[in-house]
């Protein structure tokens, strides 16, 4: 008999085996977001603070929360900075499968689809052997702990385990902090602590299971953390915010700039892109024309159902609308950010398939369905892992800067480089770096700033170098017009043969 305990320790094994896969001694930097994550780390370890330790001035860090560079912070505080990424990234393999585990004890001991035991267990596993999933590991991003951290939150405000369910009021307290832990991971934690204190009003409130009173007591003991954590958040970023250069408000400010920049005309526009990125992992051999776009609908149709579902039977389900909510409306594709809840969306489209199945006439169709999306999955997973897709994107641009970083570390040592790897650059050289590539956003357009500004930022950063490694299409047009507009002011130093490049800054107008 396969039951919840055992169900989650099989999960739990495989996702380690298929996470283990991903462990590399790749550059730490090479996706961005994980170099801001280790530099600020790296700045906590060493006594300076939450702040940017790679940009002159090393202003005070608000863009993200500061739960994962805390606790990334004894291994840059003890460790060299490759093999503190290599733990890391083997941590980040642990939460995940610790994660698929937890998410598949839990529904399978609440029947949370609707069906047997061994299909949520297949559903999460499938998951988090996804090609996406598996990318995420393989750098030091914040995704695996904020998994984690959301199905302790449910599990807690659902059916917490037998020693924490003596105390109703104990358990709303844990899934309330686990909430704002995951509120401080990463900020669409909001969404998961909205829905606990939801789930919480609809069960102890609503539900009057003890009485008025003592529900409202729970809902006050989940609401309080995150609370705390919000207002906490909330105040540091708006003391700080100003200490951040305009011009780099989209990579090192708040999330607030990025929102106030694309205004109310994004609200929706990402609908589309919701479904899109599950279309190409399970559709992909038919990315084109008609059955494209019918078994893409008709699945939509099988997931929304099932959602719908799962809001009454868990908070899963409401932090799942809220996510999704937000990410509608987000002004960046929301890809990388599913890839976060994708165990609990796969486990809603299983719930909508089980109960659709159940009306006799709908049960061939859902099986041609499942069947047909099984096959592109399949397909999409054996050829990801023949090629190891999940290498490829961290693995090249660790090589190409592998060969730049040694010429960067015999600049003088008052160099501040401007590039696209500036957070990369300077965990390896302790070399200065800012953003080269600059942008902005206004509604739905993308706005880059004209040679005059650009160079106005850079001699106001004290930039003396530009570099432009392979790959770098973002910062290519603009470097370009720079050295159009000024081609006295930047002086070729090194071309390499892939195509990068590095400029020095000459004194004088």
């Amino acid at each position: 008999m396969l039951t919840p305990a055992r169900a989650g320790l099989a999960a739990a094994a495989i996702g380690l085996v298929g996470g283990a896969l991903t462990w590399n001694h790749h550059l730490v930097g090479v996706f961005y977001d994980d170099g801001q994550y280790a530099s600020l780390a790296w700045a906590l370890a060493h006594g300076m603070g939450y702040v940017h330790p790679n940009l002159p001035h090393t202003p005070v860090a608000v863009h993200y929360p500061p739960l994962y560079p805390l606790m990334l912070s004894p291994l840059f505080g003890l460790l060299s900075v490759p093999t503190a990424a290599l733990v890391g990234k083997g941590c980040n393999v642990i939460c995940a499968a610790a994660s698929s585990g937890l998410i598949v004890w839990h529904a399978v001991r609440t029947r949370l689809i609707g069906g047997p035991a061994w299909l949520a267990a297949l559903a999460v596993v499938a998951a988090g052997l996804a090609i996406p999933c598996l990318t995420v590991l393989t750098v030091l991003l914040s995704e695996p702990v904020f998994t984690l951290l959301v199905v302790v939150a449910v599990i807690f405000a659902d059916r917490p385990p037998q020693a924490a369910s003596r105390s109703a009021d104990v358990a709303a307290l844990l899934s309330g902090v686990a909430a704002a832990l995951a509120l401080l991971d990463r900020s669409l934690g909001a969404a998961v602590a909205a829905a606990v204190v939801l789930w919480i009003y609809a069960m102890h409130v609503r539900g009057a299971r003890e009485g008025r009173a003592a529900g409202w007591r729970r809902v006050a003991l989940a609401a309080l953390p995150p609370v705390i954590a919000g207002v906490g958040w909330g105040a540091w970023v708006a003391v700080h915010r100003s200490g951040i250069d305009p011009v780099l408000a989209s990579d090192y400010g708040s999330y607030l700039e990025l929102v106030r920049g694309s205004g109310t005309a994004v609200i929706g526009t990402r609908v589309a892109d919701l479904a899109r990125p599950l279309g190409v992992l399970t559709l992909s051999w038919a990315l084109t024309g008609t059955a494209y776009y019918v078994c893409g609908f008709t699945a939509l149709g099988v997931g929304l159902y099932g959602l719908a579902g799962i809001v009454r039977r868990s908070a899963i389900g409401t932090a799942l609308v809220l996510y999704l909510a937000i990410l509608a409306c987000w002004p960046v594709p929301p890809d990388r950010f599913l890839w976060a809840v994708l165990p609990w969306l796969a486990l809603a489209w299983v719930s909508g398939a089980v109960a659709l199945s159940r009306h006799v006439a709908l049960r061939v169709p859902i099986a041609v369905l499942a069947a047909i999306l099984i096959v592109g999955y399949t397909r999409y997973e054996t050829r990801g892992f023949a090629d190891r897709w999940w290498d490829l994107a961290a693995r090249r641009m660790s090589e190409n800067l592998q060969g730049v970083l040694p010429v960067l570390d015999s600049l003088p040592a008052g160099a501040v480089v401007a590039t696209d790897h500036d957070p990369l650059i300077w965990l390896y050289t302790r070399r200065p770096a800012v953003p080269l590539y600059l942008y902005r956003l206004r509604g739905r357009t993308v706005l880059e700033p004209p040679p005059v500004v650009h160079r106005a930022y850079l001699d106001r950063q004290g930039v003396t170098h530009l570099l432009v490694a392979a790959g770098d299409e973002g910062a290519l047009p603009e470097l370009q017009r720079l050295l159009a507009a000024y081609p006295e002011r930047y002086a070729l130093v090194r071309r390499w043969s892939d195509g990068g490049a590095l400029f020095s800054v000459r004194n004088g107008p």
